[in-house]
């Protein structure tokens, strides 16, 4: 549950950044990324357990300086898009360096003698791999439904709803699924 909570800012965000709201939900985002960032630094989380969380406050500094200089920017409409195309390199930036984001996170919940084992490294990269293709899903399905019917709101909400839950299902489900059975 705390790896869900770093995409808090972007669910924020979602919820707030309608139409015109686009400057409150980038610097509602940006304050709660940074709220987490620091918060979990004086935890004494590693940086590989806030990867979400760090783009998240990166993410949002950008869009408030957009959203700040360029208030009537023709990107506005597409918000929900833009959140999808920065997760989604993200999390494909995670596995081209060889750190799947879900690492850190995971690592906070398995024993650390499986840290280094080859298993828990592909195991994160599927996982990675699952959230970074349902980013990229839904940055482009947003891109075109926003751009062909911008007040389909209800597909809008399914599209970013099934994008997040679907690969939180399987990340909840998969690493059951691939553990070896217990020795008799």
């Amino acid at each position: 549950m705390r790896g869900l909570l770093g995409f808090l800012p972007w669910i924020v965000y979602a919820v707030i950044a309608t139409g015109d709201e686009w400057r409150w939900g980038a610097i509602t985002g940006l304050v709660i990324a940074l709220g987490l960032v620091v918060i979990d630094r004086r935890a004494g989380r590693a940086w590989d357990e806030m990867v979400i969380e760090s783009s998240a406050a990166l993410f949002f500094a950008c869009l408030t300086a957009l959203s700040l200089v360029a208030p009537h920017s023709p990107l506005t409409p597409y918000g929900p898009a833009l959140v999808n195309v920065w997760l989604a390199g993200t999390a494909w930036g995670s596995l081209a360096i060889g750190k799947p984001f879900t690492l850190g996170i995971a690592r906070t919940m398995a024993p650390k003698e499986v840290w280094e084992t080859p298993r828990f490294h592909r195991v994160n990269a599927v996982i990675t791999t699952v959230w970074a293709a349902a980013f990229t899903v839904a940055a482009a399905s947003l891109t075109l439904v926003l751009s062909v019917s911008p007040h389909a709101t209800t597909l809008v909400i399914a599209i970013k709803v099934l994008t997040f839950v679907l690969p939180a299902v399987f990340t909840a489900w998969y690493p059951k699924r691939v553990r070896p059975a217990p020795a008799k």
